[in-house]
């Protein structure tokens, strides 16, 4: 029987060694301080803004939402960007992801001042990961880590496949393994015999963001399977080649990832759900690093 990964349980853990570290930055000086840049009205994006805040809540990390209208210009955010790395109460800035047509994303990443990059995708902080420097670390790659580290799942030595190579999850996760003395492997679309390739891991890591594609042929017996991927499926085809037809039945749609979930059950070692397996950890690491620079910030200047 595979054993299932509990993000919700490991999400837990997190935060709750976080909370003394809030605390005492709070009776020493000041709570960490997290502000979200939320630009336009994506529904989904504000169903992510609104954890994002809750969490800060529930810890005692002090959270300011700015929401520039939908027709905001890559300008006008920039000048949002500039006034909060002035800010001293402010330790991390995140800026939900998408953003407007008409907004430089690319731009308004690399103007987050890197020692307040609370998501990790500043290339000053992607060169301290290459490096295995401190620094934050990309939320959701790291989330894995924390959740292989916490389950006891050996990383030195094996053979990780990561099926993905996005700047956001795929390539931190290649590298994280890597730190971790994994022998790793990228593999994307354009990978020659695709299943093959992620039939040696030891470790897969699914991240390609297409529902349910990995099936029994790509797993090898006994791995654990990491599954990053969330989808949602909106057809009776769809939600019954992905396995979830039953879901399916009940409301009209389906959360899938991108492995199928019958198959990774009877095939894995161990591995995560979709939902409450990797989407959990990802806010709980975005705390991390709010945590990690209010503690560093509050070091400097006292």
């Amino acid at each position: 029987m595979a054993q299932l990964l509990d993000g919700v349980h490991i999400r837990q853990q997190i935060l709750f060694e976080l909370k003394p570290r809030v605390e005492k930055m709070t009776a020493l000086d000041r709570p960490p301080g997290l502000a979200v840049v939320l630009a336009g009205n994506d529904p989904a994006s504000e169903i992510y803004v609104r954890n994002k805040v809750k969490a800060c809540g529930e810890l005692g990390i002090y959270s300011e939402k700015i929401t520039p209208p939908a027709t905001v210009s890559t300008a006008e955010l920039l000048q949002v960007i500039d006034s909060l790395n002035r800010r001293p109460e402010i330790d991390g800035i995140l800026v939900q992801m998408p953003l407007p047509r008409q907004v430089d994303a690319k731009r308004i990443l690399e103007a987050v001042s890197p020692d307040k990059d609370a998501d990790g995708f500043h290339p000053v902080n992607v060169g301290r990961l290459v490096a295995n420097q401190p620094g934050p670390r990309a939320c959701t790659p790291a989330g894995v880590m924390e959740m292989l580290r916490r389950y006891s799942i050996q990383v030195s030595g094996k053979n990780a496949v990561v099926l993905g190579r996005s700047d956001i999850v795929g390539k931190p996760m290649a590298l994280m393994l890597l730190h971790a003395n994994a022998t790793v492997t990228i593999c994307h679309s354009r990978t020659s015999d695709l299943a093959a390739e992620c039939r040696r891991a030891d470790i897969l890591v699914a991240a390609i963001g297409r529902a349910g594609m990995v099936t029994e042929q790509y797993l090898k017996p006994g791995a654990t399977v990491i599954d990053v991927g969330i989808n949602r499926v909106s057809t009776r085809e769809e939600a019954e080649r992905a396995g979830k037809l039953t879901e399916f039945e009940k409301k009209g749609s389906a959360l899938v990832g991108d492995v199928h979930p019958g198959d990774v059950a009877r095939v894995a070692g161990a591995y995560t759900p979709v939902p409450g397996g990797v989407g959990p950890l990802t806010i709980a690491m975005l705390m991390a690093n709010t945590v990690m620079l209010g503690e560093r910030h509050c070091s400097a200047s006292a």
